[in-house]
């Protein structure tokens, strides 16, 4: 297969940098970073369950909520995948695979993204129920049951089946890491050709290869890379860089495996942000209300649960299969409506990208400096110790942007996802055909779907919205 690969020149590697390059390619750099954020873990664990239980005063809510999400938005558009690089779940399931020496192989069913998906709808859903962004003590046994998760199911499972097939966040990272301007290639494939070990891929004596299973030389997509170069350490001819691409460039390759599970991933995520978003606007309460008053019930989470599968899964199918049924019909298309929808996922990518971004960058903005008092107040009443000094809460609310400031940002961002959407959706159509008029009418739909979303989203986002967590909310 590598013989049937082109050649493709390497521009601009970061592994080349000096200094950063160094470190990126030392030995430890990965297990330093995941140092740091599993100390955070700690944080969040043990003030969510001994510290305030004040939103905004304790580092679980502050961290997870506020500045975790945001942080990861910004990181992936940057540089890509750098949670799971530096995932603080890694260190103890380096514990479990040494306790439990797995053998066994992922099952064979599961080896998709539906787990993964249903995982990430159930944890958006848990947050608006349970009201995780109010609650330290709920956030800090997520946390737990997340390393709990990981841990028992490293102890099982060879190859990281966790990040690949279960991680719901990893997930996350993996579909918008494809919009990043960073990804793992060969130097020259010319001396992959050459290389009989595949060392990026089965490891050597003294470095582990990718525990995902993607082979360097072949790889097409990020999708499914959590940027751990575990492949550059293994390399022994140092032919493996971290290259600089076009951002969003593998998405105009359409570079994905024909999988529907990847597709409706896209497409799921796209309406789920553009809900969750929803559940922080006043109307949300009316819309509960009168659904609770047609089911007669009192109990949110049957209220909640409809609206979530209403609006994250039945409304989208029925959307996106009646887009691949107009597209199928105006061009008399011999195509699958399943194979029209993997062909028009791309568009939802930045889509869902943007309306992620500019929500948890409401968060981020009115909350930014409320990490600062709240690891005070972790410090001084939770642990003890003063080493930080006495909260200083005025600080926090002095850095809070206007209201105007933040919806001009959040329009900007979600427009410049619009027209990425739209360039992506034209280049699906025109890449099947050359006549133009045939290639507008097929995306047509598709178009329309798009606008649909991202003028939602946007009239979403001119609303009223909670302040959670942050220095002004709860």
């Amino acid at each position: 297969m590598i013989n049937s690969l082109q050649n493709r020149r390497v521009q601009i590697d970061i592994l080349r940098v000096p200094l950063l390059g160094r470190f990126l390619v030392w030995k430890h750099s990965r297990t330093a970073a995941q140092i740091i954020l599993f100390a955070l873990a700690a944080a969040i664990i043990i003030d969510g369950l001994l510290g305030s239980q004040l939103a905004p005063k304790n580092v679980a809510t502050v961290a997870a909520w506020v500045h975790y999400r945001g942080l990861v938005a910004f990181a992936l558009l940057i540089a890509g995948n750098l949670f799971c690089a530096s995932c603080p779940f890694m260190l103890p399931r380096k514990l479990a695979k040494w306790i439990g020496r797995p053998t066994r192989r992922w099952p064979k069913l599961l080896r998709n993204k539906w787990l993964a998906l249903i995982g990430f709808v159930g944890i958006i859903y848990s947050y608006e129920l349970f009201d995780l962004w109010a609650s330290p003590w709920l956030t800090a046994w997520l946390t737990i049951a997340y390393f709990a998760t990981a841990f028992v199911l490293e102890a099982f499972f060879t190859r990281d089946s966790f990040c690949l097939y279960v991680c719901p966040l990893g997930t996350f990272n993996f579909l918008y890491s494809t919009i990043s301007p960073l990804k793992i290639s060969a130097r020259n494939l010319n001396t992959c050709r050459d290389c009989k070990g595949h060392e990026c891929i089965n490891g050597s004596a003294t470095q582990q290869g990718c525990q995902l299973e993607l082979f360097v030389p072949t790889m097409k997509s990020t999708l499914d890379c959590t940027l751990c170069l575990d492949c550059v350490k293994a390399c022994p001819y140092d032919n493996v860089a971290l290259a600089v691409r076009p951002p969003g460039d593998e998405l105009f390759r359409q570079s994905w495996p024909n999988r529907l599970d990847l597709a409706l991933l896209a497409i799921f995520s796209a309406f789920l942000a553009t809900l969750n978003a929803f559940g922080m606007t006043p109307p949300v309460y009316d819309l509960e209300a009168r659904l609770a008053t047609l089911l007669f019930t009192s109990h949110e989470s049957i209220v909640l649960g409809l609206i979530y599968i209403v609006g994250a899964i039945l409304w989208p199918l029925a959307l996106t299969y009646s887009a691949a049924w107009l597209s199928k019909t105006l061009v008399a298309s011999p195509l699958s409506l399943n194979r029209l929808v993997m062909r028009y996922a791309y568009g939802f990518v930045p889509l869902g990208f943007a309306i992620w971004s500019a929500h948890y960058l409401f968060h981020l903005l009115t909350g930014f400096m409320t990490i600062i008092p709240a690891f005070q107040t972790f410090f001084a009443q939770t642990l003890g110790w003063a080493l930080l000094g006495e909260p200083n809460w005025e600080l926090a609310r002095h850095f809070v942007p206007t209201v105007d400031a933040i919806q001009i940002t959040q329009t900007t961002i979600i427009y410049v996802g619009l027209l990425m959407a739209l360039a992506l959706t034209l280049h699906s159509a025109r890449k099947t055909h050359r006549d133009r008029g045939k290639a507008l009418l097929e995306a047509l739909p598709w178009l329309i779907l798009v606008f649909l979303i991202i003028f939602t989203s946007g009239a979403i986002f001119l609303l009223p919205m909670e302040m959670r967590g942050s220095a002004l909310g709860g």
